[in-house]
């Protein structure tokens, strides 16, 4: 038997040698195969991180230019109300010289009546106290009117500002 196995012994030994070289070719092919696939998935991770850099600056740029739009959008609203309330302070004194012109009118034609006959003394009493209650209720009317003007104002400058500050947006 130990001839047999020298016989065969060179053959087993081929064999193997063989078996061990196609072991390591196919161990080396799998690690170029690995080596190459983890370059391609390096290069693929460096191009989005790339491209999330890119896009990221690019949002950064869009906010940045919304952000412009509504703080110019602010500034021209505030500009709007600034002059509103300027406007609004005109407005009160030229009220207010009105209401002193309607206490003067309603004061003389107190006056005139009073100097009148005495027969027409309980009407030029009475008349007198319509023209008071009269100048008072238009003075009430025109005071309120002039709030009311002063909020109408306001709130339209406001609701530009709101508008231009959406429409900056891009919608």
């Amino acid at each position: 038997m130990n001839a047999l196995l020298l016989k065969i012994l060179p053959y087993i030994a081929a064999v193997l040698l063989v078996l061990g070289a196609l072991y390591g070719a196919y161990r080396h092919g799998v690690s170029v195969t690995s080596a190459t696939w983890q370059s391609q998935w390096s290069a693929r991770d460096t191009r989005d991180a790339q491209a999330r850099e890119v896009n990221e600056a690019a949002e950064r740029t869009k906010e940045q230019a919304y952000q412009q739009s509504i703080n110019k959008a602010i500034q021209n609203g505030q500009q709007i109300i600034d002059q509103v309330t300027a406007d609004a302070v005109t407005a009160r004194a030229s009220a207010d010289s009105l209401r002193g012109t309607a206490d003067a009118l309603a004061a003389r034609l107190a006056a005139s009546q009073a100097s009148g006959h005495s027969c027409t003394a309980a009407t030029s009493a009475a008349a007198t106290r319509a023209i008071m209650v009269f100048a008072d209720v238009f003075k009430r009317a025109d005071e309120r009117a002039g709030d009311l003007a002063i909020y109408a104002d306001q709130s339209h400058g406001r609701g530009v500002t709101c508008e231009q500050a959406f429409d900056g947006l891009g919608h």
